[in-house]
């Protein structure tokens, strides 16, 4: 089976081949023979309710430095690809968000991953409140009181945008801190959505572990440690990736998980939890997948391929 694929995502010029998931999906349509087109956002468009794009054939190779080439641009209707990955990083905007309604138009004709509509309604940070049961205490909000009486609560809290990504701007904060007010002005100026409060989970120094789900079944995982002197166990902030394997209460977490990740279409999706806690179901732009397959794990590109032809056939 040869699909016709379209990925749309961000600058593929910019992107770190060594631990892009996006990527390694590429490489792996490619070797099935599957054809490539690529765009970014910029060039979607809607005219009298169809959808289009600017679109360059794309030929990816896993060389440093010299990982794609693009052909001519050409103006395509969306409706005309079998499958299209819709795989741009957050920040979770008005432009991501315009982006799945267009999108939407033309799925399920042409299979999107994820569900468009499922991403735009289930982001990362809310999504995952709907299993109160395996999260830390948290608590949604940007007003002050509320967070003041949750860290009088808690004790030693963390903080972090509600639509952010990559461990950008997450701050734990201890009962008595004094960088409390005066960042939560910061907040207050920089972010105009709610943010996320956590109790801190002082377990993270051993690791903040990536479980990867294909179509809601567990597919691989790697743990995810913190650089010394960082909260944070994102790669892309340091964290060194090691090889794991899933604990009871992980798997439970995943066969909780499933069934509503296939209802909703959440083909790929990544969650984190540290010391048995569900902080995040990823569904927008999952990573991990490369830094699993070195580590010896799983081939999850190859999986997700599978699923998705299984989906197309």
């Amino acid at each position: 089976m040869s699909l016709n694929v379209a990925v749309q995502m961000d600058p593929i010029d910019r992107i770190n081949i060594a631990g892009d998931s996006t990527f390694a999906m590429l490489l792996e349509a490619q070797a099935r023979g599957h054809t490539l087109s690529y765009y970014t956002t910029d060039r979607l468009a809607m005219r009298d309710g169809n959808v289009f794009a600017t679109v360059e054939p794309l030929q990816v190779r896993d060389v440093k430095g010299d990982h794609f080439t693009l052909g001519a641009p050409e103006r395509v209707a969306l409706e005309t690809f079998d499958v299209i990955l819709m795989r741009q990083d957050p920040p979770f905007d008005m432009n991501y968000v315009t982006a799945t309604h267009l999108l939407e138009r033309v799925h399920p004709k042409t299979l999107v991953v994820n569900d468009p509509i499922h991403v735009r309604n289930a982001p990362e940070k809310i999504f995952v409140t709907e299993f109160p049961d395996l999260m830390p205490p948290t608590l949604i909000t940007r007003d002050l009181q509320e967070i003041k009486a949750f860290r009088d609560e808690q004790g030693d809290i963390v903080a972090k945008p509600l639509y952010g990504n990559g461990g950008a701007a997450v701050f734990r904060l201890t009962r008595d801190d004094l960088n409390f007010g005066s960042l939560y002005d910061l907040f207050a100026t920089t972010f105009r959505e709610p943010w996320v409060i956590q109790r801190f989970l002082p377990e993270v120094k051993a690791g903040d572990k990536r479980i990867i789900l294909v179509d809601g079944i567990f597919a691989g995982a790697v743990n995810r440690v913190p650089s010394e002197g960082d909260l944070r166990s994102n790669m892309v902030r340091g964290g060194a990736a090691r090889e794991t394997d899933l604990t009871s209460r992980e798997r439970e977490i995943c066969e909780r998980l499933g069934p509503s990740l296939r209802e909703k279409g959440l083909l790929f999706t990544g969650i984190d939890v540290i010391d048995g806690n569900l902080t995040e179901i990823n569904v927008t732009s999952p990573t991990g997948i490369r830094a699993i397959r070195r580590l010896g794990g799983p081939d999850i590109a190859a999986l997700i391929w599978d699923a998705i032809e299984a989906k197309r056939g």
